[in-house]
């Protein structure tokens, strides 16, 4: 099986790059013959269609590489060291990692709510396969994508996207607005939170007009709360180098029921404004001495 999909232009007319490490949903089988949850249950982490809601990248000269293995499978958005002595056998505990902790290596030891994926614990030889067959092929194809837009246009913006269970934002704000993207008046919940690391992993001016661009299409925004960016965000994220990467989190309650894993009523009107945000986001090109300025 194939690790990822790369869907690329017919010509590269952009600096930015699309990712989508947590939309995969082939599970093999022999993976869920080894966990205790049901169909539902074990999909509960996965970025169900966030790969479909950014499909449109290509079509305006940006490549989009979207994973096909699922996410409780094997985690493209961590290091690959990121190993979880609780589930995999031979692993030596380390130094505090918080992820790792709360069982979401990179081989992950639980889904959504903490629901435990396995029986009993993994391999260290099938933890490193895994890593070996999935992982590593992922990154160095991304990094590849990266170095060609950068070496064409002197820069490079990566778009790492991801969705958010409507539960980690319900609380942010409860001001009631209305919302063009959605059917009905909402509340002002942030439909996406874009994560830059609190500046660390994008220059500012380009955030600001990443926003934009999902604001002007009807989205709601806020920034690094609560998702700042993870390993993808850490590793490639290199504003004084021109690297620049910024996370997405869309909420899922705006296009898909999240209890059933299905696309909602408003999943086509959803798509079309990111279609709009991502023919505005991928015109960004920022001038080198206006990076360096700041």
């Amino acid at each position: 099986m194939a690790p990822f999909k790369i869907h690329s232009p017919e010509t590269l007319r952009s600096c930015v790059v699309f990712a989508s490490p947590h939309s995969g949903k082939e599970y093999p089988k022999s993976f869920l013959a080894k966990t205790m949850l049901d169909h539902l249950t074990i999909r509960s982490s996965e970025d169900a269609f966030v790969d479909e809601l950014f499909d449109s990248a290509p079509k305006y000269g940006a490549p989009l590489i979207s994973a096909v293995l699922p996410r409780a499978y094997i985690d493209l958005n961590r290091s690959h060291s990121d190993l979880d002595p609780a589930i995999i056998e031979g692993v030596q505990q380390n130094q505090h990692n918080p992820r790792v902790a709360v069982g979401l290596g990179v081989i992950p030891r639980v889904v959504a709510n903490g629901h435990p994926i396995y029986t009993k614990k993994i391999s260290r030889f099938e933890a490193d396969k895994r890593i070996k067959k999935y992982w590593y092929p992922y990154h160095a194809t991304l990094q590849n994508l990266l170095t060609e837009s950068q070496k064409k246009f002197g820069q490079v913006i990566l778009i790492d996207c991801h969705s958010m269970p409507h539960e980690a934002i319900k609380d942010i704000n409860n001001t009631v607005k209305s919302n063009p993207v959605k059917s009905n008046p909402v509340k002002s919940n942030p439909d996406i939170v874009l994560g830059d690391r609190f500046g660390r992993s994008a220059n500012g001016e380009i955030v600001d007009l990443i926003e934009a661009a999902f604001s002007q299409v009807g989205f709601t925004i806020t920034r690094n709360s609560p998702f700042a960016g993870a390993y993808t965000s850490q590793e490639y994220g290199h504003p004084f180098q021109y690297r620049h990467v910024i996370q997405v989190e869309i909420d899922r309650s705006i296009y898909m029921n999240e209890e059933r894993i299905v696309k909602n009523a408003d999943f086509e009107t959803v798509h079309r404004a990111i279609e709009m945000a991502i023919a505005a986001i991928v015109q960004i090109n920022v001038a080198k001495h206006q990076l360096i300025a700041e």
